[in-house]
Formats: C-alpha cells, structure tokens, sequence
C-alpha cells in the first residue's frame, strides 16, 4: 500500500509540473520554441550536470548492479517479439521495422524515467544502467540497421561516434569515472566550489524536462492518418505491458525480492523515449509511427505503473 501512495505522490509532482508545461503552451508563454529551448537546454546542460552530481558521488557497486542484466533481457525479449509480430502480421518495410522495434523496447530514462526514479523509487542513480546499455548497446545497432534498410550502406564512423554526441552518456561516464577516482584516493576528488554549481544547474534538470514535455502534449493528434494503427498499438503495449511482465519473470528467476525487484519492474514499464523520433526523422524513416508509439506509451504508461506499484509496491 505505501508503495502505491509513493507512487501516486510521485506521479502527482510529475503531473502537476507537466500540467504548467501544458498550460505555458496553452498561452503561449515563451513564444513558439519554448518547449525547444527548455529540450535542448535540459539534454545538453542539465541532465549531463545532474547524472555527473549523481554519480561522482555513488559507489561503482551501487550503479552496476546485477539488475543491469535484466534491463538487458527484457528489451532485447520485447524488441524481438515485435519483430516476429511484424513478420507474421505487420509486414512494414525495413526501416519501419527498426523504428517498431525501438517504440518496443527504448525506454524514456531522461525525461520520464528521471522523474520517476527520483520521486517513486527514491534513486535518480537507478536510470543510470538504462542509460549505458541503450547509448551503447541499442542505438549503434538500430542506426546500423537504419543506415543499411535507408541508405543501403553502413557508416561505421557515425555508429562508433554516436555515444560521443550524447551529452548525457558522457555526463554518466565522467561521473563513474569521478566515482572510481575517489574511492581510490579516500577521498571526493572534485572540490565543492565545483561541485556545488555543477549540482545546482543539475537540479534544473527534472523541472526542465517535465514542463518541456507538457508543452509538447499541447496539440498532439495521436493515431491519425497515415498510421500503422495495429502496430503502433502493438508497440505500445509490448512497452508499457509486456516488458514489466518479462522484467519481473527474469528479475525474481534471478533471486530479486523486494524494493530490487520493484524497481527492475518499475524501470521497464517506462514509456518510449523521445530519442525514438529523433532517429526516425534522421533518417526520415517511421516518423508516423515513431510519434503516435511515443505519445500512446507515455499517456498510458502511468496506469501500468500504478498497478506494478499497487500489486509489488
């Protein structure tokens, strides 16, 4: 039951920052590219502030957990189920099919899962895994396949280049390796009069990224037309329903009881990250679908977390 009130407190902050985000478009308050400027500005300074102030001061063995491998499993099991769901019902073209797989399986561990993780497990530093796996595991792999199904070739420099474009990764990296530095010398290596500007612009993070998403809702028409409806309804419950299921069958296999098991559970029923689109319109290829996967995930996905968070909290 406390597990459930944390959870609905939780998503009441949340709510509530999206719902000023939301109205700030409504008016129209900071003109037209607000909602970019409060993305870029949260993607680029923020976030990368907030994971380095995490993290630097986290013990390695608090981030590389043994959960990491279900974060793992999960995915790869979802994207390769709606993978066998498009050959047998689908039948979308190649690079469709990537951006499916990706609605399928990329979680949002910025600007939802930060959030959440911050307000409903109590720990900003449990995205932390969800970040390295899916910046280095999933993306090159669903960019190759987007440069071979698009573009008929393979850019092996953009692949290998792409973790070092992601401002956040590279906040979580140097974080980790702060981290490392200080349990080696006894001692928090990075001075205070750093330290403490970097936490602060950190802390703006959360905020930023919660109304930069209310302002995106503000005149969303999901599942219109031109849509692969059944497939993106498909990916959307492969995300936000199925994942949680297999998260929780491979996380209590693996020994994982309680608050380990909740959040294993919780982190997989995040919804779809933005990052999706983003690769889609890169190679103008499923934005349709990458879009309505996106925006069906993240409105639905509440409600599948407030039943993990009833049932296991």
């Amino acid at each position: 039951m406390m597990g459930l009130i944390s959870a609905m407190q939780g998503f009441c902050v949340i709510g509530i920052i999206i719902l000023i985000g939301y109205i700030a478009a409504r008016f129209h308050i900071g003109g037209p590219t607000a909602q970019m400027v409060l993305n870029r500005f949260s993607y680029f300074v923020s976030t990368p502030c907030l994971m380095f102030a995490i993290l630097s001061k986290e013990h390695l063995s608090d981030v590389f957990k043994p959960s990491i491998g279900v974060a793992i499993l999960c995915a790869t099991i979802t994207g390769v189920l709606f993978l066998i769901l498009n050959a047998t019902i689908f039948h979308l073209k190649p690079a469709d099919t990537t951006i499916g797989v990706l609605d399928s399986m990329y979680m949002n561990a910025n600007n939802i899962g930060l959030p959440i993780a911050t307000y409903i497990l109590g720990n900003p530093a449990a995205v932390t895994p969800i970040v390295l796996i899916q910046q280095v595991l999933f993306t090159p792999a669903a960019l190759t396949s987007l440069d071979l199904s698009s573009r008929g070739k393979v850019s092996v420099k953009a692949i290998v280049s792409q973790p070092l474009h992601q401002p956040i990764l590279i906040g979580v990296l140097i974080g980790i390796v702060t981290s490392a530095a200080s349990d080696a010398a006894g001692w928090f290596v990075v001075p205070s009069y750093i330290y403490d500007p970097i936490n602060i612009v950190g802390n703006s993070a959360v905020p930023l990224i919660l109304m930069a998403f209310g302002m995106s809702l503000h005149g969303s028409k999901p599942l219109g037309g031109g849509t692969s409806r059944a497939a993106t309804i498909t990916a959307a419950l492969l995300k936000n329903a199925v994942m949680p299921a297999v998260a929780f069958t491979l996380a209590y296999a693996m020994g994982f009881r309680g608050h380990e098991l909740y959040s294993c559970v919780i982190l997989a029923a995040l919804p779809t990250a933005q990052n999706v689109y983003n690769y889609a319109a890169r190679y103008d290829a499923g934005t349709t679908l990458a879009r309505d996967g996106i925006l069906l995930s993240t409105l639905s996905s509440p409600v599948f977390i407030f039943v993990i968070a009833a049932l296991l909290g």
